[in-house]
């Protein structure tokens, strides 16, 4: 299983990330591997997550995806919606 990390229009800064779990790699996403975990990313979303962290968090209100993305000059408090 891989986790697919996609950038839509939407939310209401903007931008939303997308997060999703799938067994196999489309044929233009780009394939990231660290720690012994791939992510894919598609070529669209490509420019807005160049030199960003993802990371999964789990606290007592909730577990959820977290990015930290450079390129983003505001995000919402939501946490999933950004503008550049």
């Amino acid at each position: 299983v891989m986790l697919r990390v996609a950038v839509d229009g939407g939310g209401c800064s903007g931008f939303q990330y997308r997060f999703e779990l799938v067994e196999t790699a489309d044929a233009d996403d780009l394939r990231i591997e660290a720690d012994g975990q791939a992510a894919l990313i598609d070529p669209v979303s490509l420019p807005f997550l160049t030199g960003s962290v993802v990371d999964y968090v789990d606290e007592l209100s909730g577990s959820q995806f977290v990015v930290r993305n450079p390129n983003a000059a505001s995000s919402c408090g939501c946490g999933v919606s950004f503008s550049i």
